[in-house]
């Protein structure tokens, strides 16, 4: 009875996947538009332990995407359920969220599915980082304590020792957000989490003159009687 307990215990770890990334197609049409035609969510993981009584679990070597949004990371925590309606995952270990032409790294994340849907990712790290290839052909790169990233808008709201390059210029201060689909920086992030009395410092680097040719020496020589 042990054996054969402990064989379907091995085989639903590794039906899992199968099973999430099923529960995931399934009910899609039922989540919010989203700009991509296929809404399907895929994850591929390693499945390490499972807590069927509160519907818990803990994978390894995670990779999820969906509507070109890619998140990876060594290890994810999931609690609230299994099927993406509305659950929350914290992964850790080399994270690394890629959307819209950006990228956010750090040590851990928490994301949040709603309806099946990638909703929201808070990641932190020492520093978390982003970066984008803008359409200008410049990179604009950020770092702080604590960066929230919601997927509907692309707001990317750095939080706590924040700065962003962007161009010849860069801004520091507390609260700094950069919207990755208008390729911008906003005023402040989402919303309820400026104060108002919050100082920021830009910096602006002037173009740099444009450099003459120094003089032949040689061929001035040759001129002279």
């Amino acid at each position: 009875m042990v054996t054969s307990s402990r064989n379907s215990r091995r085989a639903n770890l590794v039906a899992l996947p199968c099973v999430l990334v099923a529960a995931g197609l399934l009910g899609v049409a039922e989540g919010a538009a989203m700009t991509c035609a296929n809404q399907e969510i895929v994850l591929e993981a390693k499945p390490l332990e499972m807590d069927y009584r509160n519907n818990n679990a803990v994978l390894r070597d995670v990779v999820i995407t969906q509507c070109g949004m890619r998140i990876q990371a060594q290890e994810a925590r999931i609690k609230g359920g299994l099927n993406f309606d509305n659950s929350q995952w914290t992964i850790a270990g080399g994270v690394r969220i890629t959307a819209e032409g950006g990228s956010l790294t750090s040590d851990k994340a928490i994301v949040t599915f709603r309806n099946k849907l990638i909703s929201s990712a808070s990641i932190t790290g020492s520093p978390a980082q982003f970066e984008q290839k803008r359409e200008d052909g410049t990179t604009a790169r950020g770092r702080a304590n604590t960066i929230d990233y919601e997927t509907s808008s692309g707001l990317v709201s750095l939080n706590t020792n924040a700065w962003i390059s962007y161009g010849r210029n860069e801004i520091t201060g507390q609260q700094l957000a950069y919207n990755i689909l208008t390729q911008s920086v906003q005023p402040q992030g989402k919303s309820g989490t400026s104060t108002g009395n919050d100082r920021i410092r830009l910096v602006i680097q002037p173009d740099k003159p444009p450099q003459l040719p120094s003089p032949d020496k040689s061929k001035e020589k040759e001129k002279k009687p």
